[in-house]
């Protein structure tokens, strides 16, 4: 391979629209392209070159408003030879574009590529308090695209003892981090705090934040009126906030035409290493919950590709959706809790703004911002979809790889070690579910009036010394003190019994 055909980022482009007039809105398709002309124009390319376009792969909506977003926006940019692809629900989606389309250049079997996405949930709120129609649809009227399949991450069985939001799942992945970490309630609560008090002082600084306020570690761990409890442990300011109106776009070419185009020298970024690794896509099927192998397959990988390791990363963005899955990203990749550097470079999805799934193309246009402002550092993006289920990771430079001397762009083929993840045994799962347990872990779901509503946990048959023993979902009773208990005492390992009626299992203590 020549080394014109080396993968470049080229042009990047963030919005963040906010308080705008009900009667401006600009909905999703006006979002994206505020978000594709500004990358258009930080490349120095003139927009007229989006007709060169032969690819436009959108991240997934939320709330898809057309029938085909890919060639609505297509039609407002004038790229009427693009194909067109929508990518599924899922954080890792941002990345997981950049990866294959950079592949795809390598190749030669891609020249433009437009990747980009938005989230419009703050205008369908607004538009909902005031009573106003929302119709933002346009033609065409064909439907979109999938370029990956749509993989479901839940069934009815775990659906049923309400193992589906996020919030749930990743709380009992904080709850058995706690319990491996051998943390107390009471300094577990704190540290989550900590580490997003962390995360507030960079959206504080940070242009196009949705919340630019820094936060004490006492402000995001105490539940209060204004910050209330929602899935124990979790309060609500460590969610991704989702209700925001952003979007951003990533503008991809080769070397080789980026020269003959005269994109500006300093404008161009290279993605020096890249990965992608799925857990099992049901979150009961999980080896344990406290780790994840894919996030540390997929660090290897990357840094590897790159031929450099975690120490020499100089900015790092990792998927920061709720703490644990801060935490489990720090752990599988080597990551010091003491560790100087900041783990974000815009704030994070709860003070940045968690665009739905397309908050990675806004954390990978940051990262190419500040690779640039600091030419020859190396930034480490990390993408997280579903349950930490769907990983990518991306190492970006404003330098060539010297990994890739000689050699041209190349990367490993996800499906070689994602056989081997496959490999790793799970306990088989067990859906009617009777007799002695253990508690593996748990959470208590509150309602908004801040009462304890309801208690899910993963649990295993017999009395817990079988590491490979049968897991199953189960509620438990819906009993004031017992939830109020188990925000109070740790209930992991807990022993007690299994009983399935009516195709729920419940545990009795």
């Amino acid at each position: 391979m020549s080394d014109d055909r080396t993968p470049v980022i080229v042009g990047v482009g963030r919005i963040t629209d906010k308080g705008r007039p009900l009667d401006q809105l600009p909905g999703p398709m006006g979002l994206l392209e505020m978000a594709a002309e500004r990358a258009f124009d930080d490349a120095g390319l003139l927009r007229a070159k989006a007709a060169g376009l032969d690819t436009i792969a959108l991240v997934k909506c939320f709330r898809e408003s057309t029938p085909n977003s890919p060639a609505s926006l297509a039609r407002r940019l004038g790229a009427d030879k693009a194909q067109g692809w929508l990518m599924p629900d899922g954080g890792n989606g941002p990345q997981y574009l950049v990866n294959r389309y950079a592949e795809a250049i390598a190749k030669g079997e891609n020249e433009l590529v437009l990747i980009a996405g938005c989230e419009p949930k703050d205008s369908v709120r607004r538009l909902k308090k005031a009573g106003l129609p929302i119709d933002w649809s346009e033609g065409p009227d064909n439907e979109a695209e999938f370029l990956v399949p749509d993989a479901k991450m839940s069934n009815g069985y775990e659906q049923a003892h309400g193992v589906w939001l996020a919030a749930t799942v990743y709380a009992m992945i904080e709850n058995g981090l706690r319990h491996h970490y051998g943390r107390t309630i009471e300094d577990h609560q704190l540290a989550m705090g900590r580490l997003f008090a962390r995360f507030s002082e960079v959206a504080a600084q940070t242009d196009g934040a949705w919340f630019p306020q820094r936060r004490t570690a006492e402000e995001i761990a105490t539940p209060t009126a204004d910050n209330r409890m929602v899935n124990w442990p979790y309060t609500k300011l460590m969610n991704a906030f989702n209700n925001v109106d952003q979007s951003a776009a990533i503008l991809m070419t080769s070397l080789g035409k980026a020269k003959t185009w005269g994109v500006p020298a300093d404008r161009i970024v290279y993605l020096h290493g890249c990965a992608d690794a799925f857990e099992p896509m049901l979150i009961s099927e999980r080896q344990n919950y406290h780790a994840c192998p894919a996030i540390r397959v997929m660090g290897e990988k990357a840094l590897g590709m790159a031929g450099i390791g975690m120490d020499e990363i100089d900015h790092i963005d990792l998927y920061s959706c709720f703490p644990s899955a801060v935490e489990v990203a720090c752990d599988e990749l080597g990551i010091a809790a003491d560790d100087p550097r900041p783990l974000t470079v815009t704030g994070g999805l709860p003070y940045h703004g968690g665009a739905g799934n397309n908050y990675v193309t806004t954390s990978i246009a940051a990262m190419v911002d500040k690779v640039r402002g600091a030419p020859g550092s190396k930034g480490l993006v990390t993408a997280n979809g579903g349950y930490l289920t769907k990983h990518a990771a991306g190492i970006y430079s404003t330098d060539p790889s010297p990994a890739h001397d000689g050699s041209g762009w190349a990367r490993e083929n996800p499906a070689v070690y994602q056989a081997e993840l496959d490999a790793l045994p799970v306990p088989p799962v067990v859906k009617a579910a009777e007799g002695e347990a253990v508690v593996e872990t748990y959470t208590v779901v509150f309602g908004r009036d801040g009462a304890p509503a309801a208690g899910i946990l993963f649990g295993r048959l017999g009395d817990g010394s079988d590491p490979m023993a049968p897991r199953f979902v189960a509620n438990t009773p819906k009993d004031p003190d017992l939830l109020t208990a188990m925000t109070r005492e740790d209930f992991i390992g807990r022993s007690g019994a299994v009983t399935n009626a009516d195709r729920l299992n419940v545990m009795r203590f």
